[in-house]
């Protein structure tokens, strides 16, 4: 018997025109794949749980998302992997953006059967550390003329020495460069990171 949370009845009748028939045939879908779900809110969202968390959904000003708490381990369920935070269908904004009913049910009745076996959630690989970029040899040139800039530089972490070598050289044109290589000095000199503007202070 599954079980349905009034909160979620309010979340969906407080969604906007466009995100309310989406959320709806979402929420008839799961209860379809899998009967004994339960309903709740978490981070604020509708969740859907069976043997732990089952998948959620959400909706936004022009947007919904949908995806599975155990996405890995439902196979061939559709969807831009590119953008994980909108959800494994992307930015879902009518019911044409979603995969058929027997599809979704499927990957819904598939994600319950590995709850309920309590088959362990892969866990992800860590991805490989960035190496350092090489100093170009504008830059190069241009901190050996300025003892500051060359030590701000010299003692940041190589994320932000990274900021800096890669703004300098995806200038596109030799002025911009140029202009951008003087800001760089003149940053640097005063202990600046590169995105110093959007530090908090």
């Amino acid at each position: 018997m599954s079980r349905k949370d009034p909160r979620i009845d309010t979340y969906i009748a407080a969604a906007g025109d466009f995100a309310r028939p989406i959320l709806k045939h979402l929420r008839q879908l799961v209860h379809a794949g899998c009967p004994e779900v339960e309903e709740t809110l978490k981070w604020n969202f509708p969740s859907f749980g069976h043997h732990g968390i089952l998948c959620g959904m959400a909706a936004f000003k022009q947007h919904c998302t949908f995806g599975f708490w155990r996405s890995d381990l439902v196979p061939d369920r559709g969807g831009d992997r590119s953008n994980e935070a909108m959800g494994q269908f992307g930015r879902i904004t009518s019911l044409a953006d979603l995969p058929p009913d027997k599809t979704l049910i499927a990957w819904v009745k598939k994600a319950a059967e590995l709850n309920a076996s309590g088959t362990p959630k892969p866990v992800r690989e860590r991805s490989k550390p960035r190496q350092p970029l090489p100093t170009p040899h504008d830059l190069a040139a241009a901190l050996k003329t300025n003892t500051k800039a060359r030590v701000t530089f010299e003692n940041f972490s190589p994320s932000h020495k990274r900021e800096y070598v890669e703004w300098i050289t995806e200038a596109k044109k030799e002025d911009t460069r140029q202009r951008r290589l003087q800001t760089a000095i003149e940053w640097l000199s005063e202990g600046k990171a590169r995105n110093w503007k959007y530090e908090r202070c």
